[in-house]
């Protein structure tokens, strides 16, 4: 296991569990949290592997909803109520990424080119993270009877 301190945040352990529970054939037992989220980094030289257009897959779809999971379970933790994301795709990869809290839409990102769907390190994945839990919440604290409904 790693001695980075990212992996003790909770942002990387939610992200472990999200990844963990879509695992139903159990490949990921015994794996190490890095290498659970291993295929979310892409460095320059792996996104130089992936083609410029093209569908993303079933495991690069999974991500995308760990990811926004992973938001939401945050967001649930932080102000106690319910937060459900939804992520729309068409097969070529664009979409949006939506999470409700009560009626309020706390989280709104338009989302293009799936299949390249990652970040050039854990920590700037926890960073995009954090910028969008604290929209969320921000836009909670805004509207906290909307987001009650």
């Amino acid at each position: 296991m790693s001695t980075d301190p990212i992996f003790e945040t909770d942002f990387v352990k939610e992200m472990a569990r999200q990844m963990r529970a879509l695992d139903t054939y159990g490949t990921y037992a015994g794996w190490t949290v890095e290498k659970i989220l291993d295929p979310y980094v892409l460095t320059k030289e792996r996104k130089a592997q992936i083609p410029l257009v093209g569908d993303p897959d079933e495991e690069t779809i999974a991500r995308v909803k760990a990811f926004y999971n992973a938001i939401a379970v945050l967001i649930e933790k932080e102000c106690k109520l319910l937060a459900v994301p939804l992520i729309h795709l068409t097969h070529e990869g664009f979409g949006r990424a939506l999470i409700t809290v009560g009626k309020l839409v706390a989280v709104d990102k338009t989302l293009r080119d799936v299949h390249r769907f990652g970040f050039a390190s854990l920590s700037k994945m926890k960073d995009e993270a954090d910028k969008i839990l604290g929209i969320a919440l921000e836009r909670i604290g805004q509207h906290p009877a909307v987001a009650g409904l």
